[in-house]
C-alpha cells in the first residue's frame, strides 16, 4: 500500500544514529543520505526516511500518529525496542508485550524518536 514514510527530523545526525540502531534490529542496511540532506533506509517492501521540513520550520510530530515496524518475533520486538532507548529514543506507554485488542493479540512495544515521532514494532 505503502511506497514510503517520511517524518520530519531536527537533528538528522542523531535521528539516523536513532534509526541506524532499531532499523538494524529489523535487518534493514544503514541509511544512506541523498544530495538534500535526508536519509533514506530501503527495503524491496518499501523506503523510510528523515529529513528537515522543507518550509524551514521545526520538525514535529503528529499528535495521534503511529509509524509501526513489523518484527518477525517477540525477540525482535525486544531488540528494537532495547536498541532505540540505547540510541535516544524514550520508552512510551506500557513495557514491551502482549496486547489484545480489536487487531487481536500482539506482542508491541512504542518509543518516541529524537525529534519526537510515535513509532512501534509489533508482532502478531
Amino acid at each position: 500500500m505503502f511506497s514510503h514514510v517520511m517524518v520530519g527530523a531536527n537533528d538528522i545526525e542523531a535521528s539516523k544514529k536513532f534509526y541506524d540502531a532499531v532499523l538494524a534490529t529489523l535487518g534493514v542496511p544503514a541509511g544512506t543520505t541523498d544530495p538534500k540532506g535526508r536519509v533514506f533506509w530501503r527495503t524491496p517492501a518499501g523506503a523510510f526516511g528523515i529529513s528537515k521540513p522543507i518550509d524551514g520550520a521545526p520538525a514535529c510530530h503528529a499528535n495521534g500518529g503511529t509509524i509501526g515496524f513489523k518484527c518477525e518475533s517477540t525477540a525482535m520486538v525486544d531488540a528494537w525496542h532495547a536498541a532505540g532507548v540505547a540510541a535516544g529514543g524514550k520508552p512510551i506507554e506500557d513495557p514491551p508485550g502482549y496486547r489484545q485488542g480489536a487487531a487481536g493479540k500482539v506482542y508491541l512495544a512504542y518509543l518516541r524518536d529524537p525529534a519526537g515521532n510515535k513509532i512501534c514494532a509489533l508482532h502478531r
